[in-house]
């Protein structure tokens, strides 16, 4: 993707010395906005020769119907529309919202499974492990759907939307708090320590979406920078990096974090290979490995779940040829393919403030795997245990990434705790919020 921001940039050059600046009153859901949204499509789209055809737009009430119509449904999970505004905040961490997640036990109770710093229910003291009894007045069970999931209807992002949550906290008390949403900025890193197991210093990473510091250029992260700075003058022998409710992100950040998890003796070696569509072959691009710090790893072990999606994907399938990677929790999620914005090449779509992010590329390793459209499997699938706060020794997932460090294997019993959710947070979630999934 290098080269695709490089044309980027040239792009907007290009444009805006040569056309007039005019005062544009946008359209966003338009007939000119969704001829463009196909144009872009038949352009750039990586499955394009699966477009159907012919495809009269005028057809179509929306932006969303039409590009719902025309993707190619077999693998295309994916695709989505949004604006310019949303689509760059998000990929920096400029959220709105309470600031959380939740998931399901085993025994169905509901648990907050993360709580961004700096977000309302953050400043509200708000941790992992607190079990949601009721939301505005309502039981659970009132949210459920025929269908077997959840809605709890908690309203748009917006900021000033308020509910009111009860709890019960891991001291047995209750309380209840009503939260009102805000605009915030959301932390990538959730937990950071150093484990001691058996003479061993296990570093212990929990990383939530691959999201870069504004106005870092080249595009990095700070807090990966700092959290990796944590591990090494620790000196770890081991790690273990916790994407179990990592919906993915930035790709650029992915690589980041490879370049300081890949051994030096691996530095110059293929990362990775894009593939665009035969329109765009000349974008294809391979990307070697550049090593940074000085970690020293043979290993790592990742906890995973079908949460674990996209960028969290792309970190463990280029390391795979490289290092020995255990994944415990459940299968990750499935997306061996990626995205860029395309209202860079469509003034339409810039002018309207559209923002057309359909799947452009797929990714392969060193060995050329490439297809893992139903994710990777579990070495260990041990169930989760959200009513233990980070770090916690009884958190099931934790406990058994320790334990295939110190022995190579896992027991019965922690492999006996598996269960599949029937349902998750991603399942609430669509397009750009499904990338960074939070309430």
């Amino acid at each position: 993707m290098n080269n695709a921001r490089l044309i980027l940039g040239v792009v907007f050059v290009f444009l805006w010395s040569c056309e007039p600046k005019e005062d544009i009153i946008p359209e966003p859901q338009s007939a000119a906005v969704r001829d463009a949204i196909l144009a872009s499509m038949e352009e750039w789209y990586f499955w394009n020769e699966e477009l159907p055809a012919p495809v009269n737009t005028a057809d179509y009430a929306s932006n969303e119907a039409l590009l719902d119509a025309i993707i190619y449904k077999p693998l295309d999970r994916f695709s989505y529309l949004t604006t310019q505004e949303a689509f760059n905040n998000a990929f920096v961490g400029r959220n709105a919202g309470h600031g959380f997640g939740f998931a399901f036990d085993a025994t169905e109770r509901l648990y907050l499974t993360f709580v961004y710093d700096e977000s309302p229910a953050g400043l509200d003291g708000w941790q992992r492990g607190w079990e949601i009894t009721g939301i505005n007045g309502k039981n659970l069970s009132e949210y459920k759907n025929s269908a077997g999931g959840y809605d709890f209807q908690l309203g748009p992002a917006d900021p000033g939307i308020s509910n009111t949550f009860t709890f019960k906290l891991p001291d047995g008390t209750t309380t209840t708090r009503t939260n009102v949403k805000a605009e915030y900025q959301s932390n990538s890193v959730l937990h950071q320590e150093i484990i001691e197991l058996n003479g061993k210093k296990v570093g212990y990473w929990v990383y939530q979406s691959f999201k870069a510091t504004a106005g870092q250029s080249p595009t990095k992260s700070l807090e990966v920078d700092e959290s990796i700075k944590f591990f090494e003058t620790a000196g770890i022998d081991e790690l273990i990096i916790d994407l179990r409710y990592n919906g993915g992100g930035s790709v650029a950040v992915a690589e980041q974090i490879n370049n300081y998890l890949i051994p030096s003796t691996h530095t110059n070696k293929l990362m990775y290979v894009n593939k665009l569509n035969s329109l765009k072959s000349d974008l294809q691009k391979s990307v070697d490995f550049k090593k940074l710090g000085n970690l020293n790893l043979n290993k790592v072990v990742f906890i995973t779940s079908r949460g674990s999606a996209s960028a969290s994907e792309l970190v463990i399938n280029s390391l795979m040829p490289y290092l020995e990677i255990v994944l415990v929790g459940d299968n990750t999620f499935g997306k061996p393919v990626g995205s860029f914005p395309l209202s860079a090449y469509n003034r339409t779509l810039r002018d309207n403030n559209v923002e057309l992010v359909p799947i452009t590329f797929a990714t392969a390793n060193a060995e050329g795997k490439a297809d893992f459209f139903d994710g990777f499997p579990a070495d260990f699938a041990v169930g989760d245990s959200p009513q233990f706060n980070w770090g916690d020794p009884n958190d099931l997932r934790l406990a058994a990434a320790l334990m295939s460090i110190e022995n190579g294997s896992v027991g019965g019993r922690l492999l006996n705790s598996f269960y599949r959710p029937k349902w998750e947070m991603i399942d609430q979630f669509k397009g750009l919020q499904q990338e960074f999934p939070a309430y």
